[in-house]
């Protein structure tokens, strides 16, 4: 079937034809003037990718006539050779993790550190980007590029043996092996309770950063209310842990908490438990045991 011309193509054609040559019938110059229009429809039809546009895909493993693989290792019939096999079935039995159940969970509420190493301090301190001669706290750590801002600051041992300069630094929670090392190289670490919130007011100036917790008792009520009325600004107060795992981590002096000097001489950390005394707590022998001791000949 000839390709359908619009109207407007034909009367022109037609415009054309009409124009005729002495020597031409006017039937001749038509068809002549609408097999012009022939070559344009047979273009569409012959349109194609460019040489090296499309790579077909092989398919192998269809068969052996195929050319590219019978079965291609994947054997004959079966599951495993016309789909995939999730890596977690078990061949239809009751999963382990429902028979057994899991072991432990993810809390997805556990504050997030930001991770502090002792060769970042000194590279910082070398290049003059921090000042030693001052206390080192968030606010500076912050301010300075080395950490973001999370829900703490951890210091952590790498380059343990780099650090020379004596530093007084105050970070959320530090590693024994970054406490021995601070100390050895004659500076001081204190470990102090932050949240999010207050490393973000510590770093925009609505908090004043100190070491020494909100006190408590009805004693010290006038004094706070009286610091808080002469001064002109309001600034954020740092907060204090409140959940018993912060507690005794801050009161640790093995973590150098600064709640430590709240606890008396042989007070353990824990709320809980209690450190045992010298003398282990003997009861009296009832009348029975003693019989029984002196009736015995061995």
């Amino acid at each position: 079937m000839p390709p359908r011309l619009p109207f407007a193509q034909a009367a022109q054609c037609c415009r054309k034809a009409l124009e005729v040559p002495p020597k031409q019938s006017s039937l001749v110059s038509l068809f002549a003037a609408l097999s012009v229009q022939t070559r344009s429809a047979s273009i569409l039809a012959n349109l194609s990718d460019n040489k090296g546009a499309y790579h077909k895909r092989i398919r192998r493993g269809r068969g052996a006539s195929s050319g590219y693989g019978k079965t291609a290792g994947r054997g004959m019939k079966g599951t495993k050779a016309r789909n995939k096999v999730n890596p977690w079935f078990q061949g239809g039995q009751t999963p382990l993790i429902f028979k057994h159940g899991q072991k432990g969970f993810v809390n997805h509420r556990a504050p997030v550190m930001a991770e502090l190493n002792l060769d970042r301090v000194q590279a910082w301190i070398d290049a003059g980007r921090l000042d030693p001669t001052k206390t080192i706290t968030p606010r500076e750590l912050v301010r300075c590029g080395l950490v973001g801002i999370k829900d703490g600051i951890k210091l952590l041992a790498r380059g343990k043996n780099e650090i020379k300069t004596p530093v007084d630094i105050v970070v959320s929670r530090a590693s024994a092996a970054a406490i021995l090392a601070v100390e050895a190289a004659g500076g001081k670490i204190t470990t102090r309770y932050y949240t999010k919130a207050a490393i973000k007011n510590l770093v925009s100036g609505k908090s004043i950063h100190t070491d020494k917790p909100l006190p408590v008792g009805p004693e010290h009520v006038e004094s706070v209310l009286q610091q808080a009325r002469t001064s002109r600004k309001h600034f954020y107060r740092l907060p204090d842990p409140t959940s018993r795992w912060d507690i005794e981590y801050y009161r640790d002096p093995a973590h150098r908490g600064y709640l430590s000097h709240t606890l008396k001489v042989g007070e353990s950390p824990s709320l809980y438990f209690k450190v045992p005394g010298e003398k282990p707590l003997v009861g009296k022998k009832s009348k029975k045991t003693a019989d029984a001791t002196e009736e015995r000949l061995f």
